[in-house]
Parts: structure tokens; C-alpha cells; sequence
């Protein structure tokens, strides 16, 4: 749609709340977007899709202190940039 255009026309219910949700979720996109990748918080979930292990090895590495994780009552975050500065070089 053109940006500069205005368009009226009936919506029914179901289409005006798919339109609002998908404009909020572009504009939640775009902020996401604004933020410095390397100084997010990561969900346990992201964090192990960016590391690509499992759970039961980000907990273990957790309580072992090799990564800190940060908390919200029961919710768990690890920072992007102590993740990357917790990989070692490879000698391989």
C-alpha cells in the first residue's frame, strides 16, 4: 500500500485485529532491530540457538560458572557479549 494514500473501506472485526497485530509486530520488529545485537539479553531458549547446544548443557555450564546467566524471579538471560567473550580460540 502506498504510504501517502489514505484508504477507507469496511474491515470486518477479524481483518482490523489482524492489521493492528501486524503493524505492531512490525514496529516491535523494527525496534528489536535498533538495539545493539552484541548488548542483548538472550533468553535460555536464544541462548542456546546461538550457541547451538542444548539446555542441559547451557544449565551445566551455568552452574559451573563458565557463562553467568542473569535473572527476573524465575526467568533466566544471558548477555549476547559475555557469551561471545566466553568462546575460546581453536587451535584446530
Amino acid at each position: 500500500m502506498n504510504e501517502k494514500q489514505i484508504i477507507l473501506e469496511v474491515l470486518s472485526k477479524e481483518e482490523l485485529k489482524k492489521l493492528i497485530a501486524d503493524s505492531v509486530n512490525e514496529a516491535m520488529d523494527l525496534k528489536r532491530s535498533v538495539v545493539d545485537p552484541v548488548d542483548q539479553l538472550l533468553t535460555r531458549e536464544e541462548a542456546c540457538k546461538f550457541l547451538k547446544i542444548n539446555s542441559s548443557t547451557l544449565w551445566n555450564w551455568t552452574k559451573k560458572g563458565k557463562i553467568t546467566s542473569y535473572g527476573i524471579a524465575s526467568r533466566k538471560y544471558y548477555k549476547k557479549n559475555e557469551l561471545l567473550d566466553t568462546l575460546i580460540k581453536s587451535k584446530f
